[in-house]
């Protein structure tokens, strides 16, 4: 079962993904149980309502589903958070050593875009990257867990993500500007679909990415440094994890900051892919003219 929210930006309703009785992938419109997919929905069962509705015939077929924009399969979560360098050759090519425990950032929330909307590189962006990450969307709040299988529990299900970052703006300085390289418009693409944690394997799942059609990312969860357990742990230790949160488990080698590939140009097609996840496509547009603050000199 796959979990989507199709239409308008803003207005878009929610759809399982399944197979009819006749083994044809249908489209069913999920409205009869939830208006929409987001904490609320995961923290009261709606995973499990919503399979029961399917198992027993009750959502209807949404006729016109192939029409209509894909957008991310989880309304805006209330945190987006960040692992980074939890790819050993990653970290590597971006000058740094293996990290010990996990590197957390967050990304403000309204950087969430569905999977195929047209993508802006920022005005004054020079060095615009991509990421194809796995996402890990929680089910219920925790804080302080004791145990990985208690972290493990947590987890309502997966997507692929698009972690863009303008390295220009995260990387120079003694202290770097991670904020600022992480918070751009539309600068999180998830999507197209959420699958619940039930069906996936995560510590086996093949993440690829292609610009312009040519490879770029080819890696495997097995080689997380931090698997999903651990992240979400760890996270626990620190901050409170609300349902409807998406937490980004970092990504491999193959990304532009490595010097090997140019930096997403005006016109680009960055494609991302995991196992089962699906698969994402966004095609790149310079933003707007920059704006007054834009003199503004850096200390």
């Amino acid at each position: 079962m796959k979990i989507a929210r199709l239409g308008g930006q803003g207005r878009e309703i929610p759809v399982v993904i399944a197979a009819d009785s006749a083994g044809t992938e249908q489209h069913y419109d999920a409205r009869p149980v939830t208006d929409t997919i987001d904490g609320a929905f995961l923290a009261g069962g709606g995973v499990a309502a919503l399979r029961t509705a399917l198992e027993n015939g009750t959502l209807p077929v949404l006729e016109n589903a192939a029409a209509l924009r894909i957008g991310s399969p989880i309304a805006r979560p209330n945190n987006v958070i960040c692992i980074g360098m939890n790819y050993a050759a990653h970290a590597a090519e971006s000058g740094a050593l293996p990290p010990t425990i996990p590197v957390v950032f967050l990304k403000p929330n309204n950087t969430v875009a569905g999977p195929f909307d047209a993508a802006p590189i920022p005005p004054l962006a020079a060095k615009y990257d991509w990421e194809v990450e796995l996402g890990v969307v929680i089910g219920s709040e925790v804080s302080y867990l004791s145990t990985l299988e208690e972290a493990a529990g947590a987890v309502a299900g997966y997507v692929i993500a698009n972690d863009l970052s303008e390295r220009d703006y995260q990387i120079p300085g003694a202290a770097g500007q991670w904020t600022k390289g992480k918070s751009l418009p539309k600068s999180t693409p998830l999507g197209p679909w959420f699958v619940p944690a039930a069906e996936v394997d995560a510590n086996s799942l093949q993440l690829k990415s292609w610009v312009n059609g040519e490879p770029r990312q080819d890696s495997n969860t097995a080689d997380l440094i931090f698997d999903v357990p651990t992240v979400i742990h760890h996270l626990s230790q620190y901050m409170v994890l609300e349902p409807g949160d998406v937490v980004l488990t970092g990504t491999p080698e193959g990304v532009a900051l490595s010097g090997r590939f140019p930096y997403i140009q005006d016109g680009d097609v960055v494609e991302l892919e995991i196992d089962g996840l699906g698969r994402q496509r966004q095609e790149f547009f310079r933003a707007g003219t920059k704006t007054a603050d834009s003199n503004i000199q850096e200390a």
